[in-house]
């Protein structure tokens, strides 16, 4: 059994910083701004060998009796209250600066009814000195107070001895020891080099294609207050994460473990919860702007992305830059219309007024009003038209319409991810595809294709040997993309080609041949020296000097001729007939 660990306290005591720091990287959001963690963020850690389940929680801000007139800060306390009747030790943490204060008390009077394990972390201890007012809290009742500094790291290997020794023992042989490390987020080896062709040999051999050997990875993304959330507990079956009609609710990305039972299968996912993003000149507050980086790392830590809309108020701008973001990240993604039983009853009108207009005998030749679902998929198809692959569902999570629709999809998406397609097939695809259409090329360039192979399954890419890489352009890249689904279908997945030139193996034996090239023939020749190839010793040959060549002339007299080399004039009449 793996443990579980809660960490919980008064706002703005340092628990995300803790929580980071245990962890070994920045998943929760750290900030002086008290109350910025809202939901549990859980991260899988592993300490020497042993496993367990760290949660980061929201502060506790309420004494005894008070009731919270913010919804939002009432669900963060019951938040708390479920991490705690789930953890099998809890990191009670403290400011160390500020000493016991009465909220102090009053976590310290519920920490006491949950009978659980209690450590207290004395916090913001950045040096020796102030190590010593740690003592001071052994007055709120519990054994164990440990000095720690979670920006510095100082006192944290006490604390995670002390805390092993209430976590139970995980099963089977321990692994080798090593330090705390986060499994949540981090990139599996199969995940290595998504951008580009980074790490892809010259000659595309040596690649393996690892399957996915974890679960399947669900970023759920939009605009605020557009059901991110909600569909997140209508899903779970659970009020897991914080749902309220306020706009920005969710702060941190949070994964939440799911699992599902499909045809005596259990399949599992994870689902991460992220922050509505806004246009980039609207954030103004710096706890947003982090929460929209957390989201930016949820779509590239995911498999696929699942873009939820606002049917009542349509597509507009935003969801097509955060489209957009899929599409550079180059992940597989679904469409969700949320929010559908807020127009269920406008489309039902309107289909009925337009099914009894259709069956009118004068209607013929008119146009035809989007009544049906599959006419407003192709809309959202159009409005999204770099997106035109991704499947569209229309849901309401509020009264849970079409979920198990939306469950179909990511089963059948996620299929289409671990598809290998052999390179046989893949070769006469490609090379049917080349040959009906050619790439636009200035020169005149023609593309000669020699073969392709798969190289990555998520997302699929294929390495395309040609002639000439040049003359790919983007626009025929997306054409044989399209060939690529209507082949073999990969619905919701972008297809990457990345077009390589074939390396020469054997080099030529011509060449051009250089001024200075042909002085040092010349001056071989000269020297006696007797090239030792045909083209050197044709040139050897033009060079040679003729017999007779660098003898004194002879005087035209003595052959007869005028002195002075004065050339003979003919004798009249000669050449006549």
């Amino acid at each position: 059994m793996q443990g579980v660990v809660a960490i919980v306290g008064r706002p703005n005591v340092g628990k995300s910083a803790l929580f980071n720091r245990i962890a070994g990287r920045r998943i929760a959001i750290v900030h002086d701004q008290p109350g910025v963690t809202r939901d549990r963020v859980m991260a899988e850690v592993e300490w020497r060998g042993r496993p367990f389940t760290l949660i980061d929680t929201g502060g506790i801000g309420l004494l005894r009796g008070e009731r919270a007139d913010d919804v939002i800060v009432a669900a963060a306390v019951e938040q708390v209250q479920l991490a705690l009747e789930a953890a099998h030790v809890i990191l009670f943490v403290v400011n160390l600066q500020e000493g016991i204060v009465p909220l102090d008390v009053e976590v310290a009077r519920r920490l006491r009814g949950t009978q659980r394990p209690v450590v207290v972390v004395a916090n913001k201890a950045d040096n020796a000195q102030s190590e010593a007012a740690a003592a001071e809290f052994s007055s709120l009742g519990f054994e164990t107070v440990l000095p720690v500094s979670a920006i510095h790291g100082r006192g944290l290997e006490d604390l995670m001895l002390a805390m092993g020794r209430h976590l139970p023992e995980s099963p089977g042989p321990a692994p080798e020891a090593t330090p705390a490390t986060a499994e949540t987020g981090d990139a599996s080896p199969a995940d290595s080099g998504r951008e580009g062709d980074g790490g892809i040999p010259a000659d595309g051999s040596g690649v393996r294609m690892k399957a996915r050997n974890r679960p399947l990875r669900l970023a759920i993304v939009g605009r605020p207050n557009v059901g991110k959330s909600s569909i997140i507990n209508a899903l779970t079956g659970s009020q897991r994460v914080i749902v309220s009609p306020v706009p920005g609710t969710t702060r941190d990305a949070v994964d939440v473990p799911f699992e599902v039972m499909t045809e005596g299968r259990r399949e599992q996912y994870v689902l991460i919860d992220t922050a509505g993003l806004r246009k980039a000149r609207r954030v103004d507050d710096t706890v947003e702007y982090f929460s929209a980086e957390r989201t930016r790392d949820a779509i590239e830590r995911s498999d696929i992305v699942v873009l939820v809309v606002d049917a009542e108020s349509s597509i507009v701008e935003q969801d097509k830059k955060i489209a957009d973001l899929i599409t550079e990240a180059r992940r597989a993604c679904i469409i969700v219309v949320n929010k559908w039983d807020l127009v269920s009853e406008a489309v039902q009108e309107a289909q009925d007024e337009e099914f009894g207009r259709r069956r009118h005998e004068g209607t013929y030749g008119r146009p035809r009003q989007r009544v049906t679902l599959g006419d407003f998929g192709e809309w959202v198809h159009e409005k999204l038209f770099f997106l035109d692959y991704a499947p569209v569902i229309f849901t309401s999570a509020k009264e849970g319409f079409q979920l198990d629709r939306l469950l179909e999809a990511v089963r059948y998406v996620g299929a289409q991810l671990d598809q290998r397609i052999p390179t046989s097939i893949l070769n006469r695809t490609l090379g049917e595809a080349i040959i009906r259409r050619q790439p636009v090329s200035a020169l005149g360039h023609r593309l000669k294709f020699f073969y392709a192979t798969q190289v990555k399954l998520a997302p699929p890419t294929f390495l395309v040997f040609v002639n000439r890489d040049e003359i790919f352009s983007p626009s025929y890249e997306k054409y044989l993309a399209g060939e690529m689904r209507k082949a073999f279908g990969y619905e919701g997945c972008p297809v990457v080609i990345v077009p390589r030139s074939r390396p020469k193996t054997i080099e030529t034996i011509r060449r051009t041949r250089t001024p200075g090239d042909r002085k040092v023939a010349e001056s071989g020749t000269r020297s006696g020296v007797r090239p030792t190839t045909g083209k050197g010793r044709a040139t050897a040959a033009r060079n040679r000097p003729r017999p007779g060549a660098g003898r004194p002339r002879r005087d035209p007299a003595a052959r007869g001729g005028k002195p002075g080399g004065a050339r003979r004039q003919p004798r009249r009449g000669a050449g006549r007939r």
